[in-house]
């Protein structure tokens, strides 16, 4: 068993989970694909493992693999400066935004109940006993992304990233070499600076180019979101780098730092004082 322990994935197989397998190997960190019906399977009574997978599968297991799950805040984005979001987000519920009389990106704020989309009025979002009026949702103001990165971050820094969308459109690209490497890596620094305080310390945060609305308007970099690690595509993001940032995201909670306890949902008693 290495100091890292092993690597628990979900059964759903995946292009990112297949790297972070191949790239655990490399350091000969054990590699478990957790059983379909929610069991352990040989990882049962094992210590020192690690996550990669779904939320809903992770509800299932995580206690039995103690593992803490890191994730920012629901209301993180809406908490944040407008010169970092260029636009107006508001954190509601969905009895709220189905009173929504204009278009609007609605998106549920960690989870998948709904798609993440733009919605021409509150009536048009999706109905369904699961989704109940205190559901919380996040609302922005509709803009338009040329080109969008995500961004493995470890203790605040940039550890490696990936174009993974031109103009709403996948298109994966490696960050290294970009033509917009140092324009995205000078606002993470900044944002991340000013308000990195706000996320745990392994997170994916999703930035972009903003056109502007208006002509003679500048474009501008801005934060599209922040995501679990532990359940993100890498796109061309370096797989050893990411899984650095996976590790962390969701280990054993017996490891887990103190200033990440208030980004962990699933805490034993022991570690909440």
């Amino acid at each position: 068993m290495t100091e890292h322990g092993f690597l628990a994935l979900a059964p759903q197989y995946t292009t990112t989970s297949e790297l972070l397998a191949r790239s655990a190997h490399r350091r000969g960190i054990g590699v478990e694909v957790l059983p379909a019906h929610g069991g352990t399977g040989s990882a049962m009574g094992k210590r020192g493992g690690h996550y990669y997978g779904g939320p809903a599968f992770a509800a299932r297991v995580v206690d039995a693999l103690e593992v803490a799950l890191l994730e920012p805040s629901d209301d993180w984005l809406a908490t944040l400066p407008y010169e970092y979001t260029g636009r107006r987000i508001a954190m509601t519920t969905v009895g709220e935004a189905r009173r929504l009389a204009r278009p609007a990106f609605v998106k549920p704020p960690s989870d998948k109940s709904f798609p993440a989309a733009v919605y021409a009025d509150g009536s048009h979002l999706p109905a369904g006993p699961e989704l109940s009026l205190d559901v919380p949702v996040l609302i922005s103001d509709v803009v338009t992304w040329s080109a969008e990165f995500r961004l493995y971050v470890l203790d605040g820094e940039v550890l490696t990233g990936s174009q993974y969308a031109t103009f709403g459109r996948l298109d994966a690209e490696r960050l290294n070499g970009h033509r917009y490497e140092v324009a995205v890596l000078e606002f993470a620094n900044d944002f991340l600076a000013m308000c990195g305080g706000g996320l745990p310390s392994a997170v994916v945060v999703d930035v972009g180019l903003l056109i502007a609305p208006g002509r003679g308007a500048a474009d501008r970099w801005a934060v599209v979101e922040a995501n679990m690690a532990w359940f993100s595509s890498c796109y061309a993001a370096d797989p050893d780098r990411v899984l650095d940032v996976v590790l962390r995201s969701a280990g054993p909670r017996t490891q887990m730092a103190r200033r990440d306890r208030r980004f962990c949902k699933r805490v034993d008693a022991h570690l909440t004082g």
